[in-house]
């Protein structure tokens, strides 16, 4: 090929790319205003002009959006539970309860509707991204047509931060190749750090900082640990360069999502809490919340889903593993409390607490039903090994019963736990008749 040839060929395909590039709108920026200074013939008759900097208004307040993740109505003390969160009482005691919110039945969708203030089906999440479908609302791509709450409030002055779970990306365009428009610093968040998926090891978590893979290990830090520690740098940082810009922070944990995984001190606090069981918990939780006004007057605890068993009929093992369970994820999410704790303690700190509007979710949707009738305590790598049906393979579970809760398991709550952190609600995550188990249908 001679040379003008090549260059015809090289001129062609810049303009092609160019013209795919343009007719793909990307890189779209607010037009380039019109200079409202002076050029005169000398710089002393000139005058020069800036376009306006974007600006929060006057005392505009922080605001963190804090999502827990397959967290039952029922679990929290704040909302009549039995497993202790300090911290959510005290965030609940001195601003408001909404007991009439409403999200879907499972994660994805419900973290797609809340960033962007649409249905899910309108944004392209009718199902879990992992899943998703070549059909109208569900083929897991959050167009950008829909604009998500981070770039809004970045567009008005505010810096933005993601931390935890994203699940908002199908796992296509999840790869160290990209693309990369989708992940949270495409969708309006200047930083992120956390992970992508639905779920994730606690102690030896898959992690991402921006748009990079990184490797924590040696790792002793649970998830919780890492991704508060990372909240207080990313505030501390802005306050300490910019200290009257407020920010918005989406700080979405990955508990209480399995594995219910959580250091031994956490789990030995609730020893013997739960070994009246299940019927006693709901029984117990639900006069709670009537004593606190949390439903209508009438209202009327649901009878327990068939085919659980009634407490009192199961066998000693029985009851030993799965209130022990129940004691890995108490420990779990009052650890997830303190952490978040942490945080509200840091804002205290720095004089920011009473500028901060902060919303707590618990949760996207409620306890899940993924443990089955026994709970599961399978190894870091699989959801499903060890998962016992109708007492069969009990001795694997006592075996496992010190390890439940550790790095070595991936423990998952079994159904009769799923449905009494859920009261006063019938069901649980993925029934979407019941919201996940968040509401009664």
């Amino acid at each position: 090929m001679n040379k003008n040839r090549l260059m015809r060929v090289n001129a062609f395909a810049i303009i092609l790319m160019l013209s795919l590039i343009a007719s793909r709108g990307w890189a779209q920026h607010d037009p380039i205003q019109p200079f409202q200074g002076k050029v005169g013939r000398t710089l002393a008759d000139s005058r020069q002009w800036w376009a306006p900097k974007v600006k929060a208004p006057t005392d505009a307040p922080n605001v963190i959006w804090i999502l827990l993740d397959d967290t039952g109505f029922g679990a929290a003390s704040a909302f009549g539970g039995l497993i202790e969160t300090p911290t959510f009482d005290y965030l609940a005691n001195n601003g408001l309860r909404y007991t009439n919110a409403h999200n879907t039945a499972i994660c994805g969708p419900t973290r797609a509707a809340l960033l962007t203030g649409r249905n899910h089906h309108m944004v392209g999440m009718g199902h879990h991204p992992d899943w998703a479908a070549g059909f109208p609302g569900y083929n897991g791509d959050i167009p950008f047509e829909a604009g998500t709450i981070a770039e809004i409030m970045r567009e008005n002055g505010y810096n933005t931060f993601a931390l935890g779970k994203w699940h908002s990306t199908r796992p296509d365009q999840i790869s160290p190749a990209g693309p990369f428009n989708r992940w949270p610093t495409g969708r309006g968040f200047e930083h992120f750090y956390g992970f992508m998926a639905g779920a994730t090891d606690q102690w030896h978590p898959e992690m991402v900082e921006e748009t990079s893979q990184i490797n924590i290990e040696p790792n002793k830090k649970h998830l919780n640990q890492l991704i508060t520690d990372k909240a207080i740098q990313y505030i501390a940082d802005q306050k300490s360069a910019a200290p009257g810009k407020p920010f918005f922070m989406y700080y979405a944990p990955g508990a209480t999502h399995a594995p219910a995984q959580v250091a031994p001190e956490w789990i030995a606090e609730y020893k013997g809490k739960f070994d009246k069981g299940w019927d006693s918990y709901r029984e117990d939780v639900f006069k709670r919340q009537q004593a606190m006004g949390l439903f209508p007057k009438g209202t009327k605890l649901p009878p327990r889903q068939p085919g659980l068993k009634a407490w009192n009929s199961l066998s000693g093992d029985e009851q030993k593993v799965l209130a022990h369970f129940m004691e890995v994820y108490a420990g779990y999410l009052s650890y997830t409390d303190h952490e978040i704790g942490r945080l509200i303690d840091y804002l205290r700190d720095i004089g920011q607490l009473d500028n901060t509007l902060i919303f707590v979710m618990i949760g996207d949707n409620g306890a899940t039903k993924e443990g089955s009738y026994y709970g599961r305590a399978g190894t870091r790598n699989g959801f499903n090994a060890g998962d016992v049906e109708h007492g069969e393979g009990m001795d694997y579970l006592l075996s496992k019963y010190d390890e439940l809760g550790s790095e070595t398991t991936y423990t998952t709550i079994p159904l009769g736990w799923a449905q009494a952190t859920n009261t006063p609600f019938k069901y649980w995550k993925s029934d979407a008749n019941g919201e996940g188990g968040s509401h009664c249908r």
